[in-house]
């Protein structure tokens, strides 16, 4: 399953390839991701161009989908028989989680059409079942819950909190981003300290994930 991926990431950086990696505050999944090795050099400008152009967030797990997955394998009563729709799915390991606690079903959810890549390599290699969907727009089944982590890096994505809300009977969201988070329903309950795997060298306070409850 990483022949595709390997394709999918070479399109960010040429010699960049992806190995199975244990997340370390959650060491019950293993995520295809990208390897640090060939991240840690110099990059010309055109490589630096080439990032920008294509980031391939699919390929990192990022400090708030870490927090999510540890919360979820220790609290399988938030959704255990559940319908769940992982929202900007990325690698897909909230889904993961969230199809190992023992969810009735699990939507990973991305518009990034090698996210869906990532995804099914990753449902396969935790042995876990999920499907797949391309648009939260189009999505049209009743949510028991819908769970968002780290979609809120663009301020201009705030509007998809109330979407959420239309979706779902409840959402949960992981933040490390908005830090005058003020929007009614949603609820702050707790906060845990993180970081991006492979390991981005983020400001402290990026490390720094908010979990929100609506519903």
């Amino acid at each position: 399953m990483s022949a595709p991926l390997n394709t999918a990431i070479q399109r960010m950086l040429r010699d960049a390839y992806v190995s199975r990696q244990v997340l370390p505050q959650c060491p019950d999944i293993q995520l295809w991701l990208v390897d640090p090795a060939p991240m840690q050099r110099p990059f010309s400008q055109a490589e630096i161009l080439a990032i920008q152009d294509y980031p391939a967030y699919w390929a990192f797990c990022w400090a708030s989908g870490q927090v999510l997955a540890r919360e979820i394998l220790a609290h399988p009563e938030w959704v255990r028989g559940k319908k769940v729709m992982d929202f900007g799915a990325g690698s897909g390991v909230v889904a993961v989680a969230c199809a190992m606690a023992g969810a009735k079903e699990v939507i990973a959810c991305d518009i990034d059409p090698d996210a869906a890549l990532a995804c099914a390599a990753n449902a396969e290699l935790n042995g876990v079942h999920y499907r797949f969907h391309d648009d939260v727009f189009t999505f049209d089944e009743p949510l028991d819950l819908l769970i968002a982590a780290d979609v809120l890096y663009d301020r201009a994505n705030l509007p998809l909190l109330k979407v959420f809300r239309d979706k779902a009977a409840q959402v949960l969201v992981a933040d490390s981003r908005i830090r005058d988070f003020h929007f009614p329903p949603y609820h702050a309950s707790s906060q845990h300290d993180s970081c991006t795997i492979p390991d981005l060298d983020e400001l402290d306070e990026f490390r720094r994930v908010q979990l929100y409850w609506a519903g």
